[in-house]
């Protein structure tokens, strides 16, 4: 299988986060890349990325919200006291009127929490990331499978807002590069369907698509009701619009683990088959794992390996796009066991 990554993935590193009421260790931290990059490097073909410039991401996020990544850590002189990242406690909510001009302001706007600050590195990372995907969904479509590994996640990321550990949506990137790729060689619009598995809700992935037709949304995850991302990933949002029936959450109960992960997985893969997609995306999170830090579900290593033979099944092109899965000694375990099982089960 062939796995792309970039060491600038590691340049986004910060090591601490408000969480409620105290300063934590951030668990999104560097140091994943290079656990992740290390297992994979193990079997696979590893490969760098191409520069695809931002036409991709502007495919999937608003301009100005894309200006605001790029030209934030260079502003930081606007904060007077700001240190080593920007972040605020001021936070947009939807009854308000206008997106401001000064800095302090347009971090509320564009960031739902505490979880996303911008340091000097950050637009170098996501950057990457966003490259990794467009890459890995290239080459998918050309070798039936390939795995990205992004660093920072990003099906938390909405067009306009980062949060959740996430500020591009690299699922939505791969898939609209794949839907690109494909209509420019069929002549005919072509449908992509996203699995996420991670065991948050993918609510950015969710927003993004919720008025798509073309874009076949489907997120397996913890119950969110007193789990983040809390407001979304409840059964009832079926989509809006043309895109009615084609957004689907299957929540689970906290504590279920692999039973009921693959019987979602199976319930959403027969989705899938009715929508009949040219290629799928899978929003590959690990931290449903039993050993994760801030997981909510207990599903096993073999756990992961069985789940990946049932996705490779469909025998679509696929782009394998790496979301959560936190620091613990089960993480590049858990990766390897994915990959494994899906080049079984193709």
């Amino acid at each position: 299988m062939r796995v792309f990554h970039s060491p600038a993935s590691a340049r986004h590193d910060p090591d601490r986060y408000f969480r409620r009421g105290s300063i934590v260790t951030h668990p999104e931290q560097a140091d994943r890349y290079a656990i992740l990059r290390e297992a994979v490097g193990r079997a696979h073909d590893v490969s760098e990325p191409g520069d695809h410039g931002l036409e991709p991401i502007r495919a999937v996020h608003d301009a100005g919200y894309i200006t605001f990544l790029r030209e934030t850590w260079e502003r930081r002189h606007e904060l007077p006291g700001v240190g080593d990242e920007v972040l605020s406690g001021h936070f947009s909510r939807p009854h308000m009127y206008a997106r401001p001009d000064g800095l302090l302001g347009l971090l509320g706007y564009h960031t739902a929490d505490t979880s996303t600050p911008i340091r000097a590195g950050t637009w170098a990372a996501i950057h990457a990331g966003a490259q990794v995907a467009v890459e890995t969904a290239d080459a998918a479509l050309e070798d039936r499978v390939a795995y990205a590994l992004c660093r920072p996640p990003g099906h938390h990321a909405y067009a306009d807002s980062a949060g959740g550990f996430c500020f591009l949506n690299n699922s939505g990137i791969a898939a609209r590069r794949m839907q690109a790729r494909m209509s420019a060689r069929t002549g005919r619009p072509a449908k992509v369907a996203i699995l996420d598995i991670d065991v948050h809700h993918g609510n950015g992935t969710q927003g993004i698509f919720y008025e798509a037709d073309d874009v076949l949304t489907i997120s397996i995850h913890a119950d969110p009701a007193n789990y983040f991302p809390y407001y979304a990933g409840y059964a009832e949002e079926i989509g809006a619009g043309a895109g009615i029936g084609y957004n689907v959450n299957l929540p689970l109960p906290h504590g279920e683990g692999d039973a009921s992960f693959h019987g979602a997985i199976e319930k959403g893969l027969a989705r899938i088959a009715e929508y009949a997609p040219d290629a799928l995306v899978v929003a590959l999170g690990l931290d449903a794992s039993e050993h994760d830090p801030i997981g909510a579900l207990k599903v096993t290593t073999p756990g992961f390996e069985r789940a990946a033979g049932l996705i490779a099944s469909v025998g679509l092109p696929t782009a394998l796009v790496q979301e959560g899965g936190y620091l613990c000694d089960a993480l590049p375990d858990n990766l390897a066991a994915f990959l494994s099982g899906f080049e079984s089960g193709r």
